[in-house]
């Protein structure tokens, strides 16, 4: 599904904890998707109502890497058992968690968006009243490129994520696609557009 597909019909009530949406973008590795959260968070940033939740990952955040909370994975075990995720997930040896915070987030109305796995888009569809799916791609060679520029992985573990990035069956078919093959900027004022027309429909719809 392209951007202009129509937000009416992908903000239709799913879940429990509504008013609010939440924008889940997933991707490849190599695709950008980070990159892109960053460029929307800055343009958005003196707007009102966009939340771009801090992941927690059992990984040290380090300047070539997403800016998020490290736990180690005893004390992951220990915030997941207090309750301290809305959702989690486990992925290339890492477990990730998005705070519970996100709900009292969505309850106040605000767009909240987060990258995720996509195995767990049909728990998070069941759990938001409005949903939305951002799909973040790139073609085969620009993803190998950025992986193998990134340096954080071997040539094996760069070709496992690169036959992950095909046809998946957990991939949603309602997604909203953004190529990032090319400039940045490009894949990032669409996004950030996009947000923007998300934000105004789920406004239209609370009021009526």
């Amino acid at each position: 599904m392209t951007a202009s597909a129509s937000i009416e019909r992908l903000l239709e009530p799913a879940g429990f904890v509504g008013n609010g949406v939440f924008v889940a973008v997933v991707g490849p590795s190599g695709a950008g998707k980070d990159t892109i959260l960053d460029y929307a968070r800055v343009a958005l940033k003196d707007q009102a109502g966009f939340h771009f939740v801090r992941r927690v990952v059992t990984r040290p955040s380090s300047v070539d890497a997403e800016d998020h909370d490290t736990l180690s994975r005893e004390e992951f075990a220990i915030a997941l058992q207090s309750g301290a995720f809305a959702h989690q997930w486990q992925a290339h040896g890492l477990c990730y968690g998005l705070p519970v915070s996100i709900h009292d987030e969505i309850r106040r109305g605000a767009v909240a968006i987060a990258n995720v796995s996509r195995g767990i888009i049909p728990a998070l569809r069941a759990t938001y009243g409005q949903f939305v799916v951002v799909h973040i791609t790139a073609s085969h060679e620009v993803l190998a490129q950025r992986l193998a520029a990134r340096g954080r992985e071997s040539a094996k573990e760069i070709e496992y994520r690169l036959l992950r990035a095909g046809t998946n069956p957990c991939d949603p078919s309602d997604a909203i696609m953004i190529d990032n093959s090319g400039h940045m900027s490009r894949a990032g004022d669409e996004f950030v557009t996009l947000l923007k027309k998300i934000a105004m429909k789920a406004a239209i719809s609370e009021q009526i």
